[in-house]
C-alpha cells in the first residue's frame, strides 16, 4: 500500500480549476492530485495532452489540458485501466465525437439540400 502524500489527498475529490488561462505544472499537479513526474511521463504516453511550451521549455497547461489530466487520472487510479487501455479508450471517445460531429454535419447538409430542392420544384 503506498503511502499518502498531498497530492493523495485529493482521491475522493479534487479541487475546482480557477478561470485562469494558462496554469504551471505544479499548479496542475495540485489541482488532479498527480506529480509533475507522473505528468511528464503521461504526455509521452497520451497524444491527447500536449501542453504549450516555451521559455527554456517551461510547460503551460490549458484548461482542456488540465480536464485531460483529470480523465487520465481517473481511468487509471479509479476505473483501473493500463496506461494502454486508457490510451485505448481516450481514443475510443475522440473517435465517437468525430463521429458525432460527422453525422450532424450530414444532417445539416441534408436538411439545406432538401430545402434547396424544394426551392427548384
Amino acid at each position: 500500500m503506498r503511502d499518502l502524500s498531498d497530492n493523495d489527498k485529493f482521491i475522493g475529490e479534487l479541487p475546482p480549476i480557477p478561470g485562469k488561462r494558462y496554469f504551471t505544472i505544479g499548479e496542475v499537479s495540485k489541482l488532479c492530485g498527480v506529480k509533475p513526474h507522473v505528468l511528464r511521463y503521461w504526455e509521452q504516453e497520451f497524444p491527447q495532452l500536449k501542453p504549450v511550451k516555451r521559455r527554456g521549455n517551461r510547460r503551460y497547461y490549458q484548461r482542456h489540458d488540465v480536464l485531460m489530466v483529470r480523465r487520465i487520472r481517473n481511468l487509471l487510479y479509479e476505473q483501473g485501466y493500463t496506461i494502454g487501455g486508457a490510451r485505448q479508450q481516450l481514443s475510443g471517445e475522440s473517435a465517437k465525437q468525430d463521429l458525432s460531429q460527422s453525422h450532424q454535419i450530414i444532417r445539416q447538409i441534408r436538411q439545406e439540400l432538401e430545402e434547396t430542392l424544394s426551392l427548384l420544384d
